[in-house]
């Protein structure tokens, strides 16, 4: 540039000549020329189309294949050494890597999408799942956390869960609405199978069933995003990379899920005192718009489940999700309904609930209750010892010993008494009956009735003791000594 501003004053103003010029500084007349007819340097400029004479009857095919790429997941799709090959291999291209590499340079350049900014009016709110590694209970596996956002304010709630399943949608939008005591007017969605059963050839969603309840219960206007155009909902897209670069690096450790969500729950609300880039006041401030305009609170919370009919087979199981849940054996065969939450899967037959297990995330996993199976043992005795639903059942040392004492006093009907003694966790727990049990083995009364007995000692408080004058209502049996001359009568009779 001083090159430039000494050539153009000696020229301009001291009238020296372009020649003279050239010589004194040691140009030559063209570049004098230049310098003269721009004020600054103009940096090279091309007069003429760049000429590719070997891509001529190639172009078109390089199109058609990045064309197709944009229906491919983006990890399949062409680089330029891959079409460079194709090109060679299969339509005897005669030019070089180089070219091909900057013809799609060049293509990918001049065709990328343009974006329009957008604003964000209060009291709407955009919903996404992310994934991230978490260690739970000492073993590291794969979280599905669940993100609302507020693009308004940036306040955001996240909640994690093993699996990514429509329970878990409803559940943390559930406690999401909790967090903020408020409902937004509308949710903005990508196209996720939990929530949409179906794209409609004219655009619109057919909803799942559960999705449709929940809209109608909060009263919340649904949108969705374009098909694999996450940019439709950029703010929570962008929220998800924040949480987890933010909140679960490095890999969070934690007890339980339930612990894991209560930091994350803090950590939003922590968040909320920050001031964000090109904001003067705080997320907290903002959110306030957003909450004055929305919708309040419904008196009961949505029934974040999963609903369907079912029936029992003949091994007394319901099939839910691809897994077996077990049920008492009196409703085998029978019409039953089913509700999976987040955590449980309830089991109902009418308007009553038979059975609670918590939910398995496994595949092909039978899930069983071994209570519900030992009304079926006591009849049938002889299945005691291969019966799948008491295996890996672990029962108190107490209990256990009882079942040997039985088995060697009794044998079979030994077993019997066991099952009925086992029988007793209907109406009872099992620290309850072990100490029963403990109770019976310390007075040397081996059995059902003296267990039973003992056991309604501890829920009535009273001393275990076999003392019936504690229960004046039970009846109450005579024992005499019998006289030698009944026996004397009976031999001779028998004479």
């Amino acid at each position: 540039m001083d090159l430039y501003r000494r050539v153009r004053l000696a020229c301009h103003q001291q009238g020296m000549s372009s020649r003279e010029a050239a010589r004194q500084f040691g140009i030559s007349r063209d570049t004098v020329a230049k310098m003269l007819a721009y004020s600054a340097p103009p940096g090279y400029r091309r007069t003429a189309e760049v000429r590719r004479p070997k891509l001529n009857g190639f172009t078109d095919i390089i199109d058609s294949i990045l064309e197709s790429d944009r229906q491919v997941h983006r990890k399949q799709r062409h680089t330029a050494k891959r079409i460079f090959e194709r090109l060679r291999d299969e339509y005897g291209f005669q030019g070089g890597y180089t070219t091909i590499k900057d013809y799609v340079r060049s293509h990918r350049r001049t065709h990328k999408e343009v974006f329009v900014p957008l604003s964000h009016a209060p009291g709407h709110g955009q919903a996404d799942f992310g994934e991230a590694q978490v260690i739970i209970g000492g073993v590291q596996q794969k979280a599905h956390f669940f993100v609302l956002d507020l693009p308004h304010s940036d306040a955001c709630y996240v909640r994690a869960y093993p699996r990514a399943v429509s329970e878990a949608w409803l559940d943390g939008h559930n406690h999401a609405f909790a967090f903020f005591g408020a409902v937004p007017q509308s949710v903005v969605y990508d196209n996720d199978r939990c929530l949409v059963a179906r794209i409609m050839p004219d655009g619109s969603r057919k909803r799942t069933d559960s999705f449709s309840g929940f809209l109608s219960h909060y009263l919340i206007r649904d949108r969705y995003g374009r098909p694999g155009k996450g940019n439709d909902k950029g703010k929570v897209e962008g929220m998800v990379g924040y949480m987890r670069r933010t909140f679960m690096v490095p890999i969070p450790s934690f007890a339980s899920f339930a612990a894991f969500n209560d930091y994350l729950e803090e950590a939003c609300r922590k968040r909320q005192s920050d001031i964000l880039p090109g904001h003067k006041t705080s997320i907290k401030d903002r959110l306030q718009r957003d909450l004055a305009v929305m919708q309040s609170l419904p008196v009961t919370p949505f029934d974040a489940c999963h609903k369907q009919a079912g029936r029992v087979t003949s091994l007394s199981l319901v099939r839910y999700k691809g897994n077996d849940y077990s049920v008492p054996v009196a409703y085998g065969h029978r019409e039953v309904w089913v509700r999976g939450y987040v955590e449980e899967v309830v089991i109902g037959c009418g308007g009553e609930v038979v059975a609670r297990h918590t939910w398995s995330y496994d595949e092909a996993d039978m899930v069983f209750n071994p209570l519900h199976y030992l009304p079926l043992i006591e009849r049938k005795i002889a299945s005691l010892d291969q019966a799948a639903p008491l295996d890996g059942w672990k029962l108190p040392e107490e209990i256990l010993k009882l079942r040997r004492l039985l088995e060697a006093r009794m044998g079979k009907a030994g077993k019997r008494e066991y099952v009925q003694v086992l029988r007793l966790l209907d109406t009872t727990d099992m620290d309850t009956l072990a100490a029963a049990v403990r109770d019976a083995l310390r007075l040397g009364a081996i059995g059902y009735d003296a267990i039973k007995h003992l056991v309604l000692c501890r829920i009535e408080r009273r001393p275990a003791r076999l003392d019936l004058e504690l229960y004046p209502y039970l009846p109450k049996a005579t024992v005499t000594a019998t006289s030698a001359s009944s026996y004397m009568c009976l031999m001779g009779a028998a004479s």
